[in-house]
């Protein structure tokens, strides 16, 4: 069961949090929701309040529900859930229910959708958003690295409203 907790209480080291464990963003509501895995992202302080940061390529099927909604969550599990993990981000929502492929239990908190399984979930609000631009990337090798497509990401900030947690 999740519980809210405050903020103040998060002592996670956020390297590992994001780019070693991953995490699942989610963003609809219960008449149609879609999630996706990620690995890139950051978290800080902009505009005096706490953020994450994430990055979705503009063709991933969740691209289309943050569009649409103000919230999303950024769902963390247990080590035991990485084949999920690894399911939600090679699958696309267009074609399959990932949900029902991996057994999670969708819950609808404050607006939006999260998983009951998760063991930390953050309710976001977008406050702004942009595209990355191969034209202001200093790294040049990251172009190439990153974007052989020229599928660039589009980044959201977005302010941490909840943190839910595993009771």
């Amino acid at each position: 069961m999740l519980k809210e907790i405050p903020i103040s209480n998060l002592t996670f080291n956020p390297f590992d949090k994001i780019g070693k464990e991953w995490y699942l963003i989610t963003s609809g509501d219960q008449a149609k929701y879609n999630m996706m895995t990620a690995s890139w992202g950051t978290m800080g302080i902009f505009w005096g309040k706490p953020v994450v940061n994430s990055f979705i390529r503009p063709q991933r099927y969740t691209f289309e529900f943050i569009e649409q909604n103000d919230l999303f969550t950024i769902s963390f599990f247990q080590e035991s859930y990485r084949e999920t993990l690894q399911f939600c981000g090679s699958h696309s929502g267009r074609d399959v229910d990932k949900a029902q492929a991996c057994h999670l239990t969708p819950i609808f908190l404050d607006g939006t959708t999260a998983f009951e399984e998760a063991n930390l979930v953050l309710i976001c609000k977008k406050l702004y958003a942009y595209d990355i631009k191969p034209e202001e990337m200093l790294d040049a090798p990251a172009i190439e690295k990153w974007y052989p497509q020229k599928d660039y990401h589009r980044c959201y900030f977005a302010e941490i409203l909840k943190v839910y947690s595993k009771v």
